[in-house]
């Protein structure tokens, strides 16, 4: 019967073989039978299709083959001793495969094959059962199927597993923050003692200092880490999407409501919602959104029927919300309702030497990122950042950083590298471009002298200097 197979297989494959083109090959394949006929007819047929095609006559150097190289497809026997008809062993290999490569793709190959065995071997982890002789067609679909399966098994693997690392960076307690300050001590602290419970959490703090790095950090900590955490920027919500965004809405609800659509919280149920810029509400929206609060429920626009939700909220401003419920701009009783906990974040000009810790962090970050062989920060650069004002905070230090990186040529980063606002930058009203002491020392100099119109004795007299001691200084400066 064999022979009969392979003669007319030849002639199909020379047929086949004139309009194959080798980059329509996929897959590599191994076959096992103890039927030396059937694994010539298997390799004549499937060289044209797939990358490679290995044989294999003897079950018991599986182990030892699938340790060396991974096959994208095991074809396996079912029986593989003489008139045997129970597929004992097969099920037996399957067993093997299963245990060296959990994700194997392996497809019986039978004579002997009933729908008992077949739901057997489905059930035992088999993708597939094929019977012999085999149709052409049908084979290479069935293996064209199984690669691909095969293809998208191992793309899954690879995502879990770098889920899985990314995870595991992030789960590193407060990974985005750095800061060794007594302030910031104290965020970390009340982080760890808020995040494992579900009270709502109110964050505080200028533009630019990271409200949202310790929303994260919450949600991180928290027992809802495995599910979704959806930020919103209540700023850029206006009011007449505010219910559409946050709510949901039906299809027809309104002009454009196409399909259904749910909203923010539906979509945060069960893990973590940051409404970020909360102090940007009107008191309509604000009403709006105290209702779904206590209800602990929405209606989609255009639905009568409320589902129920199930988050975490926590809310961030840089406003101050009891001066707003002075003036009647809040609602108090929705503030009572988000601040179960308040986090108050730092500015960074108040966190001591954790600017030269943060510079640090950027320049090892964008050095790689821009492939710059930049050692360190220059000693004047760094008395010239922890002087300045940084009224962006982390998010100013972070892009003074990149610019100076990007435009500079020099190993070091100095001072002539960062154009800082000049306004952030005075004493006692006197705009300043550095503060470095040489270059103070020459810039008042200069503004003195311009005043006094050249005159030295004056100008030696406002600046608490002899004349002797002010031509010297100005020969020092190059006055």
């Amino acid at each position: 019967m064999y022979e009969c197979l392979n003669s007319t297989l030849t002639l199909q494959i020379t047929k086949m073989a004139k309009s194959r083109n080798k980059n329509d090959k996929v897959g590599k394949i191994l076959a096992v039978d103890d039927n030396a006929d059937i694994l010539f007819a298997l390799k004549l047929l499937l060289k044209l299709h797939v990358k490679l095609i290995r044989t294999l006559e003897n079950p018991e150097e599986l182990p030892r083959l699938l340790k060396e190289e991974d096959y994208d497809v095991i074809l396996l026997d079912m029986n593989f001793t003489k008139d045997a008809i129970s597929g004992k062993e097969g099920f037996y290999w399957l067993e093997k495969i299963l245990e060296i490569d959990a994700s194997a793709i392996v497809i019986f190959v039978t004579a002997y094959g009933d729908v008992e065995n077949a739901v057997r071997a489905i059930k035992c982890g088999a993708t597939d059962f094929v019977h012999k002789p085999w149709q052409n067609e049908k084979l290479l679909a069935t293996i064209s199927s199984a690669v691909k399966l095969r293809q998208s098994r191992m793309e899954v693997t690879n995502l879990r597993q770098k889920q899985s690392g990314l995870k595991a960076i992030l789960d590193q307690p407060f990974s985005d923050f750095i800061g060794s300050s007594a302030e910031m001590q104290r965020v970390f602290a009340t982080i760890q003692k808020v995040a494992k419970t579900d009270a709502s959490v109110l964050i505080l703090g200028e533009n630019g200092t990271g409200k949202e790095l310790v929303a994260r950090a919450l949600h991180r900590n928290s027992s809802r880490k495995d599910e979704v955490f959806i930020s919103v920027d209540m700023g850029a919500i206006t009011e007449t999407i505010f219910e559409s965004e946050l709510f949901g809405h039906v299809k027809g609800a309104f002009t454009d409501a196409k399909a259904d659509r749910a909203g923010r919280f539906e979509i945060a149920s069960g893990g973590t919602l940051f409404l970020d810029e909360i102090g940007n509400l009107s008191l309509t929206m604000q009403a709006k959104l105290l209702t779904i609060l206590e209800r602990r429920e929405v209606i989609r626009v255009g639905a009568n029927k409320p589902k129920p939700i199930d988050i975490r909220l926590i809310c961030a401003t840089n406003m101050s919300l009891l001066d707003m419920i002075s003036e009647d701009r809040f609602r108090e009783d929705l503030l009572y309702r988000i601040n179960t906990v308040e986090i108050q974040i730092p500015p960074l000009r108040d966190r001591g030497d954790d600017v030269v810790l943060l510079a640090n962090h950027f320049l090892n970050i964008y050095s790689k990122k821009y492939k710059k062989n930049i050692r360190e920060i220059s000693s004047s650069t760094i008395k010239l950042l922890k002087k300045y004002h940084w009224h962006g905070n982390v998010r100013e230090l972070q892009h003074a950083l990149e610019r100076a990186i990007i435009m500079t040529d020099d190993a070091i980063l100095t001072p002539m590298d960062f154009h800082l606002s000049a306004s952030h930058n005075k004493v006692d009203g006197l705009e300043l471009e550095s503060y470095n002491l040489e270059e103070v020392e020459k810039s008042i100099i200069k503004k003195v002298l311009k005043k006094q119109a050249g005159n030295i004795s004056m100008a030696a007299k406002e600046l608490g200097l002899t004349q002797t001691s002010l031509y010297r200084k100005m020969e020092k400066h190059g006055l």
